[in-house]
């Protein structure tokens, strides 16, 4: 058994489903940030990429249109509801998808660019991980990923937390490095976890930008307690009532929020990370 176990078994339950069917929604929220990592990237016509916790499939073609005919696009995630739906896109003979841990998958050292956005946080061992994933690059590959700062930073999880709080069933809160979203918010601790397991020239900058939620606060409400943020993991076991009047406040909110505005965009505080391998 996996030491990831729990993350494979959880993005294999209702969670990673719930991504697979609301795969426009999570494309559309993301665009800022997905745009600001492939910026990063800058992936080249020709370039061999590995895209870690590809999900949907959503960054993996954006690198396909980058990389050209001539490029090939590998995506690699645990989750089979998302592989599917990543599969059920593909057209063109250079992009693949594998159902695979990154932590421990048997990587060719081929690939010219390790991507990825927000999938690498989860590893119970990072520097590990890290370590396998360091294989798969070409002599001088590069790696570029993002990842959320402290949750506190974020607009769009704290927001939505702040007015279902009393709402919300009695929870315990993960340990601040546990495996999750927010993992790899410490630059420090990020910057040590790849120097361990053998990177270099590592940078990791912040970036702002916008969750883009919408045009709906009450179809932003239900994005936030069932699909993503804190909100929606301490509602993971609450009966329906209870959800109800979270996403009713939480709606509310959302309405506050955008105002006169064409769409909701509460803010994003990520990290944009670099290094070779």
């Amino acid at each position: 058994m996996s030491v990831n176990q729990a993350q494979i078994d959880f993005w294999n339950g209702p969670t990673g489903h719930k991504w697979a069917k609301h795969q426009t929604d999570m494309d559309r929220n993301l665009a800022d940030i997905g745009a600001a990592s492939l910026t990063l990237a800058n992936p080249k016509p020709g370039e061999r990429v590995l895209d870690i916790g590809c999900g949907n499939g959503a960054t993996s073609f954006a690198l396909l249109e980058a990389v050209g005919p001539s490029g090939d696009v590998m995506g690699v995630d645990v989750s089979q509801p998302m592989l599917a739906q990543a599969r059920s896109r593909v057209t063109e003979p250079n992009i693949r998808f594998i159902e695979g841990d990154a932590a421990t998958y048997p990587f060719a050292a081929d690939r010219d660019l390790v991507f990825s956005r927000f999938g690498v946080m989860f590893f119970v061992e990072p520097v590990g991980a890290f370590a396998n994933i360091r294989k798969a690059g070409a002599k001088g590959a590069r790696l570029a990923f993002v990842c959320w700062r402290k949750v506190e930073d974020n607009e769009w999880a704290m927001r939505p937390w702040a007015v279902a709080k009393p709402f919300v069933p009695d929870h315990r809160e993960a340990p601040p490095n546990a495996p999750g979203p927010f993992a790899f918010a410490d630059r420090e601790r990020t910057r040590g976890i790849l120097a361990d397991a053998g990177f270099r020239d590592i940078a990791i900058e912040p970036f702002n930008g916008h969750m883009r939620l919408g045009t709906s606060p009450e179809h932003a409400a239900v994005q936030l307690t069932s699909l993503m943020g804190p909100t929606s993991r301490a509602l993971r076991n609450a009966d329906e009532a209870t959800r109800a009047k979270v996403r009713e406040v939480i709606a509310k909110d959302m309405a506050v929020l955008q105002g006169n505005a064409p769409e909701i965009a509460p803010g994003t505080a990520c990290w944009l990370v670099s290094a070779r391998c």
